[in-house]
């Protein structure tokens, strides 16, 4: 007994020594590349910095704010009045910190992340549970473990520490290091019942990025399922909490800016507009440098109906048993069709992907996503310098190597439903499939 006591410490000595070297090497990456020389060159990237999230553009708004200048005269700073206070406390009183600050605030989502999954897997194994009954036989083998179960939250929050995306867009100290702060705080926050909590975050998010109100959904249902009583009365309040949520911030971000909603066109306005034309890895940038202005507005609205609005209804009627799987999607399709997409967009909803390990093998696309992910990353870089520096290629590379991109995360988002239904047919039919009472045969003619 004592033998086995004794073993028992020292495994979890082991699993807690291995997780703090994970966090400290994670951490040490991130801090040595922001004091590199190639920092300047991480920060300036179209891959990483966007009009939106960009570190200069935030300095030049609080040297403005600073000098009593309305940042959001001119067209250079999109943060929200929130943010623009924040950064100018600190880079008044603690400048030498920040580095540490966008390190810490990385590591930390990594950790909201393995929480939010742990939780994630508690609802999962809940309903695993429930619906053992309809399970066919010859499919009870792919019921998942607990052992599974613990490995999915921990490649999770590997994920997301050793992810280049990630890294690259701390390093680069871009504003969706919070963003992501507060799209985890507010899944973790939901996953764990906390409605006041996973509204205020998401609210948050909201009001510095807009895109992030697709979450109240997936959200609100994760609140209903974790907590006891009346589900419409749950959504109702949910709602409820996020609209008076966002609406305060909305105010004390009028109250900093003197009573002034000018604002409000330069953050909400600019994202929805896309007035900034400047080349990234989204899909706007392009059409409309193309395209003829008395088209714009019609385009304009109908990228972001996409964006916004076109997927929600019919994805939540459809996963609405799985809010989990339902915001992960979400978050994804509003990184791929926004209007100022960056890398760490993309480097936070793949670690959410490793919670979906047991739908790998019902995909059909993983190779092919992979590779287009490996050499849209790459060329990427070169074809941008073809373009710009060299002068031998032009706007026509870089834009097809951004849809390629595009186009593999959408591959690999249809390819994790269809897996998911795929599976969730299996498992209720089982896996052989006979035809008048004998095995089915695919013959090719």
């Amino acid at each position: 007994m004592k033998t086995e006591c004794f073993l028992r410490n020292f495994n979890v000595k082991i699993i807690i020594m291995s997780v703090m070297i994970k966090y400290l090497v994670a951490g040490l990456v991130r801090y040595w590349l922001i004091h590199t020389g190639y920092w300047h060159t991480i920060s300036n990237r179209v891959e990483i910095a966007t009009p939106l999230n960009s570190w200069k553009r935030l300095v030049e708004g609080v040297y403005l704010y600073d000098r009593n200048i309305n940042p959001y005269e001119g067209d250079s700073f999109h943060e929200s009045p929130i943010m623009l206070l924040l950064f100018h406390y600190l880079m008044k009183k603690m400048p030498f910190l920040l580095p540490l600050l966008f390190t810490t605030l990385d590591l930390f989502t990594a950790y909201l992340l393995f929480n939010t999954s742990k939780a994630f897997m508690r609802i999962f194994k809940r309903t695993q549970k429930e619906q053992s009954e309809e399970v066919a036989e010859e499919s009870k083998t792919m019921m998942l473990d607990d052992y599974q179960f613990r490995q999915a939250s921990e490649y999770v929050s590997s994920v997301y520490l050793f992810n280049p995306y990630s890294v690259l867009n701390c390093a680069g100290m871009t504003t969706t290091v919070v963003q992501n702060f507060l799209l985890a705080a507010s899944l973790c926050g939901a996953s764990n019942g906390y409605r006041l909590l996973a509204c205020a975050f998401i609210a948050f998010a909201t009001h510095q990025a807009l895109y992030p109100v697709l979450l109240i959904v997936p959200i609100a249902i994760l609140i209903a399922e974790v907590n006891s009583g009346c589900k419409k009365c749950s959504y109702i309040r949910t709602l409820l909490v996020f609209v008076l949520s966002w609406g305060f911030l909305i105010y004390i971000s009028a109250h900093i800016m003197d009573g002034s909603y000018q604002y409000v066109y330069n953050t909400y306005g600019f994202i929805l507009t896309v007035p900034d034309l400047k080349p990234n890895i989204g899909l706007f940038w392009y059409f409309f440098t193309e395209m003829f202005e008395h088209f714009r507005l019609l385009f304009v609205c109908a990228f972001q109906i996409n964006a916004l609005a076109l997927y929600i209804v019919p994805l939540t009627l459809k996963f609405k048993r799985e809010p989990a799987l339902l915001a992960t999607v979400l978050i994804a399709l509003a990184t791929i069709f926004r209007s100022y997409p960056c890398v760490g967009d993309v480097g936070f909803y793949l670690a959410l992907l490793p919670m979906w390990k047991h739908l790998f093998t019902f995909m059909q696309q993983k190779f092919i996503v992979g590779c287009a992910f490996i050499i849209t990353s790459a060329l990427g870089p070169t074809v941008w310098h073809l373009w710009i520096y060299s002068g031998s290629a032009n706007a026509n590379f870089f834009f097809g190597v951004t849809l390629s991109f595009a186009t593999a995360q959408i591959f690999l988002i249809t390819d994790l439903l269809f897996a998911y239904i795929k599976r969730e047919f299996t498992l209720k039919h089982g896996s052989s499939r006979l035809v008048d009472g004998k095995a089915a045969k695919l013959v090719l003619q």
